[in-house]
């Protein structure tokens, strides 16, 4: 059985993970981490460093601020750490990757498995549509309480689309502060913020004449907690060291 310490267990992800860890018999929640302390079936600490317990995992789906806290926690208790928040900083991530010298970190710009496919074919769609003059652009969507834009997924896109082009790149954010021709060398990502789309990305490779579009959709949030658990169980017992969803799904 595999203990999860969930933190961030009173939002909208970590309510989905509860759900999600409630239908399986080979993983539990031994506690939950959150300052509004929600009721639950299991213990639920305002803070991390409250709890004094041992689990074999934790899964994160938090917010930035509370992330370095977190890994440092980790990092001493030698738990391996699931880490989905998105939107941190080059500190925190610099932070991250101290922390994986000493325990497993798994950190992944989309859980989903369909994204981490889509990662691939848009390093290979790169790989032969920029050398043939073809501009990238990437768009994503998502609901309007999304805090943080563009999404860790479409940044992971671009970074993909950027290694598949073999060239540096410059990323735009915001065409409308100059007045000039788009570059060979650059990739705009373009951020939508509205209703409840769970989360929609497409990037656009667009030539003379013909456009490509590699796209992704996600009905439901429950996408992101399927793998994050089953991110859990694989991340259980492995050794020191930065992981991603590749290695979960042996893509």
């Amino acid at each position: 059985m595999v203990k999860v310490l969930l933190h961030g267990c009173g939002g909208k992800m970590g309510r989905v993970v509860v759900q999600v860890i409630a239908g399986q018999d080979d993983v539990e929640i031994c506690a939950g981490i959150d300052p509004r302390t929600p009721e639950a079936a299991y213990p639920v600490y305002a803070a991390v460093n409250e709890f004094s317990g041992k689990a074999d995992v934790i899964i994160d789906f938090s917010t930035a601020p509370a992330v370095p806290a977190l890994l440092t926690y980790a990092r001493e208790t030698k738990t391996p750490l699931v880490l989905c928040t998105t939107g941190l900083s080059e500190e925190m991530l610099a932070q991250m990757r101290e922390a994986a010298k000493e325990t497993a970190i798994l950190r992944s710009a989309n859980m989903s498995v369909g994204v981490n496919l889509l990662l691939g074919l848009v390093k290979q769609a790169a790989q032969t549509l920029f050398e043939s003059g073809f501009d990238i652009e990437v768009v994503e969507k998502h609901h309007n309480q999304k805090i943080d834009a563009p999404s860790g997924t479409a940044l992971a896109l671009a970074d993909a689309a950027k290694e598949g082009a073999g060239e540096a790149m410059t990323y735009v954010y915001d065409r409308t502060g100059k007045r000039e021709k788009r570059t060979k060398n650059e990739i705009g990502i373009h951020a939508i913020r509205g209703g409840t789309i769970v989360g929609e990305h497409d990037v656009i490779f667009a030539g003379r004449d013909e456009i490509v579009t590699l796209s992704h959709t996600a009905m439901s949030k429950e996408i992101f907690a399927v793998g994050a658990v089953k991110a859990a169980k694989f991340l259980a017992g492995k050794p020191a060291g930065l992981y991603d969803m590749k290695d979960v799904l042996g893509l």
